[in-house]
């Protein structure tokens, strides 16, 4: 079982999101504030990050960077209704393990999730 944290503007995004995951058997915390999501990694380990790209204050390639300065090791997977190769490129280089286009399918968000918690996390060489 792994700790998901799930943020995204849209409360009913979260739920459906976090639903699946507690199927799979994980523990999911859901945010629709990204300095709350923010403050949560700081305070517990995270193993996934799934960021919606487009949120209210700050942007989800914003959060991203934030957790990876707090958490290296956590994985990070980015949803985005609004794809653009600019944030796409973005997200890798920051070390986002996947960068996915909302509305996505329940199959399709189960097998990649399944597929980045059984990488090996990546190491902080700083």
């Amino acid at each position: 079982m792994a700790h998901v944290l799930v943020l995204d503007d849209m409360p009913d995004a979260v739920e459906l999101v976090a639903k699946v995951l507690r199927k799979m058997g994980h523990e999911v915390s859901g945010f629709t504030r990204e300095q709350e999501a923010i403050d949560h990694a700081r305070s517990q380990p995270v193993d996934l990050a799934i960021l919606d790209i487009k949120l209210k204050v700050m942007s989800g390639i914003e959060v991203l960077r934030e957790i990876k300065k707090i958490r290296p090791e956590t994985q990070v997977m980015m949803l985005t209704g609004y794809p653009t190769l600019e944030s796409a490129r973005e997200a890798v280089e920051l070390g986002a393990a996947d960068f996915s286009v909302k509305p996505i399918e329940i199959d399709e968000l189960e097998k990649k999730v399944s597929t980045i918690l059984n990488r090996p996390a990546p190491r902080d060489d700083s």
